[in-house]
């Protein structure tokens, strides 16, 4: 179905030259509505401020929370928790409403992923919730990221809220494919326990479990990036912290070194 993508939108003019203004005055871009909790909130943060402080992607690139994905000017956007795309940057003037969100005509790709963090029973990740089956809503998030080819769809579950839907793990990862034309379970990979990792081969980043703190000195479970051996993706601030322990380590490393030459006889200072 990804091949299907935009064939309705005539993003092309009859003589096939791109059309450098596509009317998007009638889309909603922003309904101003506070819809995550704190934990869904600082997920998100977390996930973004680590791919923008690390080196792990080649840039440019675009990762971001809560905004509309929009692929068919005749169809409601979908808004993941977060997006990551490669190879691609935001413009320059957000006084311009194309700039504002991720529309896929304009920066000429889907993102590679999008993840759902699961905060509730209704959000319909995986499969529709009983009040959006009574207003008649057939697509899920997982159906309609599947409908136009999104690589990989992640969803977490932190409060166990979904887990019967997602096989009773803390997370997993749908691969699309084309054969397919959609999500197949049998490409389908979960986390389960803290430790374990995905490795996404397309992107070149992993997802894993991890226990610690980020923002406060409260430890919880958190979704975060990996490098192809399962080892955490490092924010800027525990680089810091690492960076500074290092360097304590080496000056009293150095200070032993100089108390026992002067334990010796000898002076530091002239060697």
């Amino acid at each position: 179905m990804a091949s299907q993508l935009l064939t309705d939108q005539q993003l092309l003019t009859d003589q096939q030259q791109p059309i450098t203004s596509v009317d998007i005055s009638h889309l909603v871009l922003e309904d101003d509505k506070p819809v995550d909790n704190f934990q869904s909130a600082q997920q998100q943060r977390f996930l973004i401020q680590i791919l923008y402080d690390s080196q792990a992607l080649p840039v440019p690139f675009l990762a971001e929370a809560n905004v509309g994905l929009f692929y068919q000017l005749k169809e409601d956007p979908i808004v993941p928790d977060v997006l990551l795309s490669l190879g691609v940057q935001r413009g320059d003037d957000y006084s311009q409403r194309e700039n504002r969100s991720y529309f896929v005509w304009e920066l000429g790709k889907l993102p590679e992923l999008c993840i759902e963090i699961v905060s509730n029973q209704e959000g319909d990740e995986v499969n529709l919730s009983r009040k959006s089956k009574r207003k008649g809503k057939t697509f899920t998030k997982k159906d309609r990221y599947g409908e136009i080819g999104v690589r990989y769809y992640v969803v977490f579950d932190p409060l166990e809220q979904i887990q019967a839907d997602i096989g009773y793990a803390k997370a997993k990862v749908w691969t699309y494919s084309p054969d397919s034309s959609g999500y197949s379970e049998t490409l389908a990979q979960s986390i389960n326990e803290l430790g374990q990792y995905i490795w996404l081969d397309t992107i070149g980043v992993g997802l894993t479990l991890w226990r610690g703190e980020f923002e406060e000195n409260i430890t919880r479970v958190w979704l975060r990036w990996c490098d192809v051996d399962g080892n955490v993706i490092l924010t800027g601030a525990e680089r810091a912290k690492l960076s500074d322990r290092r360097a304590d380590s080496a000056e009293a490393k150095a200070q032993r070194l100089a108390d026992r030459l002067r334990e010796l006889g000898l002076n530091p200072d002239d060697l």
